[in-house]
């Protein structure tokens, strides 16, 4: 079997047919003359042998004739596939693990590894042949995604990341130009850990672990400290500190992660073999750009019998506190704690709340223990973090879907809520758009405001303790709350635990600013029910 050493670059040159992507070479492999589909089939070898070869030689801990044999016939095996019709434009990847697919089953076969000794060495066939999984275990999440992928996405990453290459070599195996590539690249890397997160939820053995999904993404993206039940649940749960580790790699370089998630077997020799890093060091983008922020991250990822930095775990049991009090004292506590602030912010609550909690609109609205309904006539009014000092905001465009932030208080649309008597609290930018707990895996955004008969209506409702909680009606122990108390931190709900950071208050509105004006009632106001401020 002739297994030449090509002396071609491992990449196509510009122009003419040597140009040509690796899918238009591939399609002339299907049905053309025999000279013509050798020529083609010679050109992807020229361009993918060497890297292949050397891959070879490192699964089977030898540099001898079985390494080319081996990659000659992985090659023989992925051209077929070509004929047939399968893409190529992932094709590097794919030769490389049919490398190491093959060694493993060559050394399986008593009859090949009998006359081919060099596949029974412990740090190459037979190990393989001993390993139950090519794939860490601390890897599928990656593994699962960059499968899904389009062919054209995993080129480039591949090549940038792992090869250590410049954009312009994905591109011209794509037969495209350097700009088009760059924005599939942008696109592939977002698209990359999108699979990531969304392989996380799926794969999920637990309630737990699907709850803490976004919880874990959004601070690692933002490149925020994880939430302390986030911590303390990475402690125990192994899966969801594998995910944690794996998109902490999106911080910097892919290089490790991709090899890893692909290739399993000999992933990091074969990343220190690529001349890209050995000439001048990783290439890989995401380090320069992002600052090495992936070791300050790891640094911060629980590991066994390591416990989170913050206090105590908080409990999964709801305290109710105040379920005994009198009517009256809550509305006096509602008034004076949660609506107002420590410096006389106008109170929202009508004196209809020491009627035996009726709202203005005469119904009695229900809440589960420990809480106290809100109310109120329905009125414009920010929502102030105790603990941050900063009003919940509207992320970007409004629209359904969009995120929620804490941002500084202002006189903005964004930052006006309304909270009415069934639990919504209603934007009043978009006065058909209510603030959502459910639809993200816990991370707050816009919701289109569902009626009580909706299937979604506790999803987009709340009830209100005296401590200024904001509770969710899908989940009376989550409470509405920010990833880390700063300016631009994503809004979410976290197991309940009495802390600043979960309470809110009302800020007042300037009159300028378009609020509405509370209705006369005639009666006292709830301030002077309960007492001295």
């Amino acid at each position: 079997m002739p297994t030449p050493h090509p002396p071609h670059p491992p990449y196509p040159p510009p122009g003419g047919v040597a140009g040509e992507s690796d899918d238009d070479l591939a399609g002339r492999l299907r049905g053309r003359p025999d000279g013509e589909a050798a020529r083609s089939a010679a050109l992807l070898m020229a361009r993918h042998w060497p890297p292949v070869h050397e891959y070879a030689v490192i699964c089977l801990a030898a540099r001898s004739d079985v390494a080319s044999m081996v990659t000659a016939a992985a090659f023989h095996q992925v051209l077929d596939r070509l004929a047939l019709g399968e893409p190529a434009t992932a094709l590097r990847p794919t030769l490389l693990v049919r490398v190491r697919d093959m060694i493993r089953e060559w050394s399986a076969e008593d009859r090949i590894s009998g006359v081919l000794p060099d596949l029974g060495k412990p740090a190459g066939g037979r190990g393989m042949r001993a390993a139950k999984f090519m794939t860490p275990e601390n890897r599928k999440l990656a593994e699962r995604s960059f499968q899904a992928l389009p062919g054209l996405a995993r080129c480039v990453l591949w090549h940038t990341e792992v090869e250590a290459e410049p954009i312009a070599v994905p591109a011209a195996l794509l037969g495209m130009d350097t700009d088009t590539a760059s924005a599939a690249l942008e696109q592939a890397r977002e698209k990359f850990r999108e699979g990531c997160v969304h392989a996380h939820r799926e794969l999920a053995p637990t309630k737990d672990c699907r709850f803490y999904n976004r919880l874990l993404d959004v601070p690692i993206r933002r490149g925020g400290a994880l939430l302390p039940d986030v911590q303390q649940h990475l402690a125990e749960c192994s899966y969801c500190r594998f995910a944690a580790e794996q998109l902490s790699h999106f911080e910097g370089g892919l290089g490790v992660l991709l090899a890893e998630a692909v290739l399993g077997w000999g992933a990091r020799r074969y990343l220190e073999s690529r001349s890209g890093r050995t000439e001048s060091g990783p290439r890989a983008r995401g380090g320069a750009r992002h600052g090495g922020g992936r070791r300050g991250l790891l640094s911060r990822i629980p590991t066994p019998g390591r416990r989170p930095p913050e206090g105590q775990r908080p409990s999964r049991v709801l305290l109710t506190g105040v379920g005994l009090a009198s009517a009256g004292l809550i509305a006096g506590v509602l008034a004076t704690n949660l609506w107002s602030d420590d410096d006389g912010a106008e109170p929202i609550a009508s004196s209809s709340a020491s009627e035996g909690g009726r709202s203005a609109s005469g119904g009695v609205a229900t809440s589960p223990p420990g809480t106290a309904q809100l109310p109120i006539i329905p009125r414009q009014s920010r929502l102030r973090n105790v603990g941050a000092d900063l009003c919940l905001d509207i992320r970007g465009e409004v629209r359904k879907g969009a995120g929620t932030e804490l941002e500084a208080c202002s006189d903005a649309e964004t930052q006006k809520w309304t909270y009415e008597v069934d639990g919504l609290l209603r934007s009043a930018a978009d006065p058909d758009l209510c603030l959502d707990s459910h639809v993200d895996a816990g991370v707050v955004v816009l919701g289109a405001c569902a009626d009580d008969k909706n299937k979604r209506a506790d999803d987009v409702r709340y009830d209100i303790t005296v401590q200024g909680e904001l509770l969710t009606r899908w989940d009376e122990q989550l409470a509405l709350t920010s990833t880390n108390g700063t300016a631009d931190a994503d809004i979410v709900v976290k197991v309940r635990d009495g802390s600043d950071q979960e309470r809110w208050v009302t800020d007042r509105v300037s009159p300028s600013a378009g609020a509405l004006s509370v209705p006369e009632t005639g009666r006292p106001s709830a301030r002077a029910v309960g007492g001295p401020v």
